[in-house]
C-alpha cells in the first residue's frame, strides 16, 4: 500500500567531503578577515595576468604592425613592468598564510591529543599508535596540503580572472575555442575525485595499521621470542605491508588517468586555438589577439590550471581524507557510576582457580567499594604462554594491609604491576573503588614502588614532594621520621641539600622513595620489594610506617616478618594461591611451611642482632623450592652494610 504525499527526499550520503565542508565553513568565517587580506594581496597577480597578454596584443596591433615601434615598446614595458608588484604580492601573500594554516594544524593537533586522552580513559585498543601518527605525520600532511591548497586555488582564481578579463577585452569569440577543452578536462578530472578519496583513504587506513602493527612489535619483541611466534609475527608483517604496497598501486593506477584530463586542459585549448586562428582571423581578429591570446594560454591560464589539478589530485584528494580522520570528535570521559550504584553493587565472588582466595570476614565489610579489586585476572607473556595468573580473583579493603609471597618466578610482580593497572590482564577484569582501571585514575590511587627506586638529581625536600608538590615542611619531616630518615637526612645537612644518586647506598634510596610514597599517602600502596637492601629492623619501621596510613597496603615481601605483620598473606606459587592469615596458612599451605622453613633462620637472627644465617642451611631449603622472591635469604642481612651512612644495605640479589 503506497503513502498519500509527496515521497519523502533521500537524504545525501554523508561523504568525507560534505564532513570536511561542514568542519571549514565554520573555521573560514572565523577566519574572514585574513582571507580578504590574503585576496587583496592577490589582486596584485590579476593585473600582472590582465597586462601580460593585453599588453602583447597591444603592442602588436598598435605599435609594431602600425608601424609606431614606440607604442610596441611601450606597451612591451608596460606588460613587462607588470611583474614587478606580483613579487611584492608574493611576500605578502606568504604572510597571510600562516594565518590559514598554523591555526589549522594546531587544531588538529588538539583533536589528536584529545582522541588520545579520550581513548586511554576508554581503554581503547591501537589509539595511541593511530594518535601518535596523526600528530607526528597526518597533521603535518594536512598543514603541508592546506597551504598548498590555499596557494594553488588562489593563483589560480586570479590568474583564470585576469585571463578570462583579458580574453574578453581582446575579442569574446576567443572564449568559444578555448573554453570548452578546459570544461571537458575539468568534468575528466572531477570524475576522478572519488576514486582517488577512496584509494587514499585505503592508503592512510593501511598506513595506520602497519604503524600499529609496528608499535606492538616493539613493545612485544620478548613476548614474541619467549612465546615463539617470530613465523606467525612476520606473516602477519608481511600482510600488512601487502596491503599497503596494494594501495598505494591502485592510487598509482587512478594517478595515471589524471594525466589524460591535464592534457585536456593544458595543451589542448592552444592546439585548438591555432587550428582556428584562420578563421579567427577572416572574421575579424586582429593578429595582436591571437598573439595576446596564445600568450594568455600558455603562459598563465593553461600553466595555472594543471597546478591547480595536480594540487587537487595529489596533495587535495590526500588533504581530505586526513582531515576527515579528524572530523569525529573524541568520546567524553566515562562518567563515574553515582556512588548510590557502587555501594549497593555486590562485590563480586572473591576466589582464585586454585584454590579460592578467602574474602574477609562478613563483619569487616562496609559501604565504601573496594579499594581495589582482581576478578578472574588471567595474564600471560605471549599467546601460547603459560598463565601467570590464572583466573585470580581478590578483594583490598580500604586500610588493609595484604602481603604477597612466594618463590622467584611465582607472579608476585606480574601480579603487582596488575595490581596497579602498569600491565593490562588478558582476561578478566582489574578495579580501582569499583570501576574499570583507567590510566586518568592511576595517580590518585595507587603508587607503586619497585625493588630499584627511583631518586633524581635535586635536593632531598623535591625528592621528597616529588608525589606530593604542596606538602609542608612539618609533613615532611614527620614522614622522614616515620619512615626512618634521620640518618640520611643528619648526613646530608638540611632537606634542601643536594642529592646525588650515585653517592646513595640501595637502602637510602629505598627510603628516599618509601618516604615519597608516605607523604603521597594514596588509596593503594604497594611494595614491590621496595625494602629489599633494609636491614630488618629498617624495614619493620617501615612497613608499620606505611601500613598505619588510611589507605591500603599491599607488601610483596622478601621476609616472613612482613607476611606475619600483615592481616593477610597471599601465597603465590605461579597460578596455584593460596589466602589466609598467617596460622591460617600454616595449616593449609605446604609452601607456606616451607617457605617459613627457609625464613625463619633470618627472622631468629633479626632478634639476635642481626647474624647472617647458615648459608648451608638456607641452600638446603633453597634446593628444595628454588630461590624465593628477589631478597633470597643467603643474602639478607649479610656483608655489604653502609654502617657509616646509618641504614644497612644487603647486596643485590641473584638474577631471576
Amino acid at each position: 500500500m503506497k503513502a498519500n504525499g509527496p515521497t519523502a527526499p533521500r537524504p545525501r550520503r554523508d561523504t568525507a567531503l560534505r564532513r570536511v565542508a561542514r568542519e571549514a565553513r565554520p573555521f573560514l568565517r572565523a577566519r574572514t578577515g585574513a582571507v580578504l587580506r590574503l585576496a587583496g594581496w592577490s589582486l596584485l597577480e590579476f593585473a600582472q595576468t590582465f597586462l601580460s597578454g593585453y599588453g602583447v596584443a597591444r603592442a602588436l596591433d598598435d605599435g609594431f604592425l602600425a608601424s609606431r615601434p614606440a607604442t610596441g615598446l611601450c606597451w612591451l614595458a608596460v606588460a613587462a613592468v607588470a611583474v614587478l608588484p606580483s613579487v611584492l604580492a608574493a611576500r605578502g601573500v606568504f604572510g597571510r598564510l600562516a594565518d590559514l594554516v598554523e591555526p589549522l594544524r594546531d587544531g588538529l593537533v588538539r583533536r589528536a591529543v584529545s582522541r588520545a586522552l579520550g581513548g586511554a580513559l576508554g581503554r581503547s585498543g591501537d589509539v595511541s599508535t593511530r594518535s601518535l601518527s596523526q600528530v607526528t605525520h597526518q597533521s603535518e600532511i594536512a598543514r603541508d596540503g592546506w597551504a598548498g591548497l590555499v596557494l594553488t586555488l588562489r593563483s589560480f582564481a586570479f590568474t583564470a580572472a585576469g585571463a578570462v578579463t583579458g580574453l574578453l577585452a581582446l575579442a569574446p569569440a576567443l572564449l568559444l575555442i578555448v573554453l570548452p577543452p578546459l570544461a571537458v578536462g575539468a568534468a575528466l578530472f572531477l570524475a576522478t575525485l572519488p576514486p582517488m578519496a577512496a584509494r587514499q583513504r585505503a592508503y592512510l587506513a593501511a598506513d595506520e595499521a602497519y604503524a600499529a602493527h609496528a608499535g606492538e612489535l616493539a613493545a612485544s619483541v620478548r613476548d614474541i621470542a619467549a612465546a615463539g611466534t617470530a613465523g606467525r609475527t612476520v606473516a602477519e608483517s608481511g600482510a600488512l605491508a601487502e596491503a599497503q604496497l596494494a594501495a598505494s598501486r591502485s592510487l598509482a593506477r587512478w594517478s595515471a588517468v589524471r594525466v589524460l584530463a591535464l592534457a585536456v586542459c593544458g595543451r589542448f585549448p592552444p592546439l585548438l586555438l591555432l587550428l582556428a586562428a584562420p578563421w579567427l582571423l577572416r572574421n575579424g581578429l586582429t593578429a595582436g589577439a591571437l598573439v595576446g591570446a596564445l600568450t594568455y594560454l600558455t603562459q598563465a591560464l593553461a600553466p595555472a590550471v594543471q597546478a591547480l589539478m595536480t594540487m587537487l589530485g595529489t596533495a587535495g584528494g590526500r588533504l581530505v581524507v586526513v582531515l576527515d580522520r579528524f572530523t569525529n570528535a573524541p568520546p567524553p570521559p566515562e562518567d563515574d557510576p553515582p556512588q548510590a550504584v557502587r555501594d549497593s553493587a555486590p562485590p563480586p565472588a572473591d576466589r582464585t582457580a586454585h584454590p579460592a582466595v578467602p574474602a574477609p570476614a562478613p563483619s569487616a565489610r562496609r559501604a565504601p567499594a573496594p579499594v581495589a579489586e582482581l576478578h578472574e585476572v588471567t595474564f600471560a607473556y605471549g599467546p601460547r604462554a603459560q598463565p601467570v595468573l590464572d583466573r585470580l580473583s581478590l578483594t583490598i579493603a580500604p586500610g588493609e594491609h595484604l602481603a604477597v609471597v612466594g618463590p622467584s618466578g611465582s607472579g608476585k610482580s606480574t601480579l603487582a604491576a596488575v595490581l596497579a593497572g602498569v600491565e593490562p590482564p588478558t582476561g578478566g577484569a582489574v578495579r580501582w573503588r569499583g570501576r574499570p582501571v583507567r590510566a586518568a585514575d592511576a595517580t590518585s590511587v595507587r603508587v607503586l614502588l619497585p625493588q630499584h627506586a627511583y631518586v633524581f638529581s635535586g635536593s632531598l625536600r623535591d625528592n621528597l614532594r616529588y608525589l606530593s608538590p604542596d606538602a609542608r615542611d612539618r609533613e615532611i619531616a614527620d614522614a622522614a621520621e616515620a619512615i626512618g630518615l634521620e640518618p640520611l637526612l643528619s648526613r646530608l645537612g638540611s632537606l634542601d641539600a643536594d642529592v646525588v644518586p650515585d653517592r646513595l647506598s640501595q637502602g637510602e634510596r629505598q627510603l628516599v622513595a618509601l618516604g615519597r610514597a608516605y607523604l603521597a599517602a594514596p588509596p593503594l600502596l604497594i611494595l614491590d620489594e621496595a625494602t629489599s637492601r633494609l636491614d630488618p629492623a629498617a624495614e619493620t619501621r617501615a612497613e608499620l610506617a606505611c601500613a598505619a596510613l588510611p589507605g591500603a597496603l599491599v607488601v610483596v615481601a622478601h621476609r616472613l616478618s612482613s607476611a606475619r605483620r600483615a592481616g593477610r598473606t597471599l601465597v603465590m606459587d605461579g597460578p596455584r594461591t593460596r589466602c589466609g592469615t598467617p596460622a591460617q596458612l600454616l595449616r593449609s599451605s605446604a609452601l607456606y611451611r616451607d617457605l617459613a622453613g627457609l625464613w625463619e633462620p633470618e627472622d631468629a637472627d633479626a632478634r639476635g642482632g642481626g647474624l647472617v644465617p647458615d648459608a648451608r642451611d638456607a641452600a638446603a631449603v633453597a634446593g628444595r623450592l628454588g630461590t624465593v622472591g628477589t631478597g633470597q635469604d643467603a643474602s639478607i642481612g649479610s656483608g655489604d652494610e653502609d654502617e657509616e651512612r646509618g641504614v644497612r644495605s644487603s647486596p643485590p640479589p641473584s638474577p631471576v
